[in-house]
Parts: structure tokens; sequence; C-alpha cells
């Protein structure tokens, strides 16, 4: 699918915010006060600014509060209930910290929790589309929730726990690209079953539907080169991965490590994030010989 900014943005920064926040509910970093209000802050910059940069992508922004009506089928609309849970359970824990140095424990557990099924919600909204067969597995869930909560480590401070949870995240990352890479063959998805006339021969396609460009191909039909996804793949696991690991294990560590450390592994999800959209391969693309 065409990657567009607003969506990767939201995406990659929302989830960043969302596993700061479940590190904040469960108490890590043990910070009240003003160091507190400053963590929240980041959290909520990246959770808020992430859901604000996904309304850019709808094609009528004012009809956003739409999104909670259709709570029952849909994972936007679940995704829409369980963000503004998890923001208002966060701020109500927020503020017991930052102004009464008190920690009410089950709204931080509850926070928590909401804040990564917030998460699982916004990779079910690409998990369910079995048109697109290399989101239509448990690895997109998984890959969308490990990075969240590995990069929620890494800006909570939580070194050893950051440690374990980038290479788990990692790990899983490339465990998702190997299997992503042979999803379409598996599927069985080709222009024959989906015209129903391989029964009676070889069905190949005579003519694309017409010459110009249309909606679907300007939105479901994006191609990359195999060379170069190879390459940013490098890219985005080593600045997701190793390189804040390296900054992370360093014996110099010091907050402007951390920060980079960040910044690296922000910069890695980007990258990381273009490709889950670029390479989405949408079986409409077969009506117009592009897979």
């Amino acid at each position: 699918m065409h990657p567009a900014p607003s969506v990767i943005l939201f995406s990659s920064l929302s989830g960043l915010g969302f596993g700061l926040l479940a590190w904040l509910g469960i108490g890590l970093p043990a910070v009240t006060g003003w160091v507190a209000f400053v963590f929240f802050a980041l959290a909520y910059l990246l959770a808020v600014g992430g859901l604000i940069a996904s309304t850019f992508h709808l094609g009528h922004p004012e009809r956003a509060l739409k999104a909670f009506t259709q709570w029952r089928s849909s994972w936007l609309s679940r995704e829409a209930w369980a963000s503004v849970a998890a923001l208002l359970t966060m701020a109500a824990y927020g503020a017991g910290l930052v102004f009464y140095d008190m920690r009410l424990w089950p709204l931080g557990l509850l926070g928590a929790a909401l804040s990564l099924l917030t998460v699982l919600t916004t990779a079910m909204i690409y998990t369910q589309m079995k048109t697109v067969p290399r989101w239509h597995s448990v690895m997109t869930p998984l890959n969308f929730l490990s990075l969240s909560i590995a990069g929620g480590a890494v800006l909570a401070g939580q070194v050893t726990a950051a440690i374990v949870l980038l290479v788990l995240a990692g790990a899983v990352q490339i465990a998702a690209w190997w299997h992503g890479d042979r999803a379409l063959a598996a599927s069985g998805t080709d222009i024959a079953t989906a015209t129903r006339l391989g029964n009676i021969g070889s069905v190949r396609a005579f003519e694309p539907p017409h010459t110009g460009s249309n909606y679907l191909l300007r939105e479901f039909v994006y191609q990359i080169g195999r060379k170069h996804a190879l390459k940013l793949r490098v890219i985005a696991i080593t600045l997701m991965v190793l390189l804040p690991l390296l900054l992370l294990l360093s014996p110099a560590f010091h907050h402007l490590a951390a920060a980079l450390a960040v910044l690296s592994h922000a910069a890695g999800v980007l990258t990381s994030r273009w490709l889950f959209f670029a390479q989405a391969e949408h079986v409409v693309g077969i009506y117009y010989g592009k897979r």
C-alpha cells in the first residue's frame, strides 16, 4: 500500500508513547513531581501526536468522531475507545504522581493494560485484512507490541529491560519479514483463483483494466525493489536495535547516550513502519499485473 506519512507517524509515534505510558503505569521509573511531569508530557506528546497525525489520512477529518460509533465491528473504533480510556486513566494516575506525590496503583495498572490494548487494537486494524496476506498474521500484533514495549523501556530509562526487549523486538521484526515475504505465495491467491477460471486452463491478463491511474493503484499498489527493501531493512534493524544496544551497553553510558538511543530507535521504527506499508502487497495488484 502507499506509505502515507500521516499513518507512518501515527503507528510509530503512538506506539512509543503508549509503550512509555505502560511502563509509567507499572511504576517504572518510580518518579513523582516535576520529573514525573516530564515523563508524562513526553508520553502524551508521542501518543496524542500520533493520534492527531492519523486523522490527516481520513478523507473527511471532521468526521473523526464517527469512528467511535462502530465499536462492535470495527477495530478502528475499538482503537479510538481504547486510546481515550488509556489517556484518561493515565491522566488521573499521572495527576496523583505530579501534584500529590501519590501512586494510585489500581489506576496505574489499569492504564498500563489499556495502553498496551491500544497498541494491540492498532495492530488488529491491519491484521484483520485478508486482502494483505503479509499483514494477516499473528506476527503483526507481535511486531507492534514488542516494538512498543521495547521502545517504552528505552524512553523510561529501564536499561536492563530495554537491552533484553530490544533483542526480542529485533528477532520478532526479522521473523515478521521472513514470514511476510512468503505470505502472498502461501495464501494461494493469484489471477486464477481470483477469476475462478483456473479449472479450465492457465489464466493470464490479456491487457490491464485501463491505461490511466486510479485510486486503487495510488492507494493499494506500491512496489519497492528487492535490493532497496533489503537496504532499508538493514538500516531499520541497525537504527532500531543495534545502535541503541551499543549505546545502552557502553561503559560511558550517560544522559546524552540515552537520548541518542531514543532518537535512533525512533528513526528505526519509522523506517520499519514505512516498509510495513510499502511492502503490503495488496491482492488487488494482481489484476494490474503488479504482483
